[in-house]
């Protein structure tokens, strides 16, 4: 097992992650979109297309950074499933007292730092993950100034978008992952 996972080429499925996360913001902009122009039905639709796009890039991004560190990378991917949950609650009208972006905030908290002790992704991603992570968590502050509020989420948003970029257009370091898994 571990020969096959020293031999497995990450480069594919860090653009296969970079793919589908693209395909993520863009299904989850359009549904918000939809929503947002009284087009509720389709809306909805779109936007759990976008809850399982993302589940996948959980684990993806879990199957990444596994050689990183096993136990950080299953508490990462478990945060972020518990905000979809959270989010797909939201989508059928549950109202919870728990936002989703709890989850969230600690997922790229988590990822920031896999990021940061990977040697096959530039650091300066996991310092904007983790800016993300912490401006997630700081959004949920209730006596937020709404402006600031609102620069937080364009931060997470630039974060989150260029790791889906670099991963998309760049991948990984293929002889680092692989030197990482052994």
């Amino acid at each position: 097992m571990t020969d096959h996972v020293q031999n497995a080429s990450p480069w594919p499925r860090a653009r296969l992650t970079g793919v589908v996360y693209l395909l993520y913001f863009l299904t989850a902009i359009f549904g918000q979109l939809m929503v947002s122009h009284g087009l509720a039905v389709s809306g909805y639709v779109t936007n759990i297309l976008s809850t399982v796009l993302y589940l996948t890039v959980t684990l993806l991004f879990y199957a990444l950074f596994k050689p990183v560190s096993r136990s950080l990378s299953l508490i990462a991917a478990l945060f972020s499933l518990a905000g979809c949950v959270f989010m797909s609650l939201g989508l059928v009208h549950v109202n919870s007292p728990i936002s989703p972006l709890w989850f969230f905030g600690l997922f790229c908290l988590l990822i920031g730092y896999l990021i940061l002790k990977s040697t096959f992704l530039p650091r300066v991603l996991g310092v904007l993950m983790a800016a993300a992570g912490a401006g997630w968590l700081a959004y949920l502050i209730p006596a937020l100034p709404l402006q600031l509020a609102h620069a937080i989420m364009v931060l997470g948003f630039v974060a989150e978008l260029t790791l889906c970029l670099w991963l998309l257009i760049m991948g990984v370091n293929v002889e680092r992952w692989r030197e990482q898994a052994g």
